[in-house]
């Protein structure tokens, strides 16, 4: 440390070197500046994944309410058409209405949670937008049209927007630019 000037306010009455200022006066400025950089990422950075974690956990538990809710449906024979296309299709619709009623605050139109009025069918798969519903038959029990012990699997996707640009240079995201997060359950139908 090199000292060089006195203090002004120092008098002739002040001992030599008692009020003198160090050169290296904007120093911790410097290394402020150096050491609050990387300290705001990080803060950015756990903020970013606190959205994240929060949209995850959401959309798992909503996926989850959804399943719930086609497990316990209440087969109706009294509809008409082909009972199981019937069935299937309101059983859907309901854990549709609960899978959206259970996502809180999260926004659930374009372009972060798609849905449309109809269900596309692929075998045992019903797709609707951002959610997927899958029946399975385990190998010890027989298909029926109420479906009694079939696996049902619900799977939603929500598209995450990231807010902090720099963050989300580091995460995969989808054609619009969002975080694919995707909360998928698999239960017994009753």
């Amino acid at each position: 440390m090199q000292l060089v000037r006195p203090h002004p306010r120092a008098t002739d009455l002040t001992p030599p070197g008692a009020h003198e200022v160090p050169v290296e006066r904007g120093q911790s400025l410097v290394e402020f500046a150096l050491v609050l950089t990387p300290l705001f990422l990080i803060l950015l950075g756990i903020i970013q994944f606190g959205f994240v974690f929060n949209t995850y956990v959401t959309i798992t538990n909503a996926a989850r309410e959804g399943a719930r809710v086609g497990t316990v449906y209440i087969y109706d024979a009294t509809l008409g058409g082909s009972l199981k296309a019937t069935n299937d299709l309101a059983r859907n619709e309901a854990i549709k209405t609960s899978l959206m009623a259970s996502m809180n605050l999260l926004g659930k139109t374009s372009p972060n949670f798609s849905t449309s009025g109809t269900w596309t069918q692929s075998g045992s798969t019903y797709t609707n937008g951002d959610i997927v519903v899958t029946y399975a038959i385990p190998a010890a029990v027989t298909d029926s049209d109420a479906r009694m012990g079939q696996q049902l699997t619900v799977r939603a996707t929500y598209h995450q927007d990231l807010l902090i640009p720099l963050i989300g240079n580091f995460l995969p995201k989808d054609a619009g630019g969002r975080l694919p997060l995707t909360g998928e359950v698999t239960m017994v139908v009753n």
